[in-house]
């Protein structure tokens, strides 16, 4: 048990080393949340765009290749 307690104190330097470590943690987990919740409303934006924008229409395939691919 000991040695654990020795872990944790990390050789006295412990008030520096593990609010470093939870101040990390919290960076990161917000960076993931804020990438997150940008990428669904890009996502949203990009669906009302496309919704918008007229449909294409259907490019046919030369003969050339449509001959090759029945080969």
């Amino acid at each position: 048990m000991n040695e654990i307690a020795t872990f944790f104190d990390m050789g006295g330097y412990a008030w520096y080393v593990w609010p470093s470590y939870a101040i990390s943690a919290v960076v990161l987990v917000a960076l993931v949340i804020s990438s997150r919740r940008r990428l669904k409303l890009v996502e949203r934006a990009l669906e009302s765009m496309e919704a918008k924008r007229p449909a294409r229409p259907q490019r046919k395939a030369p003969a050339a290749h449509a001959e090759k691919e029945m080969s």
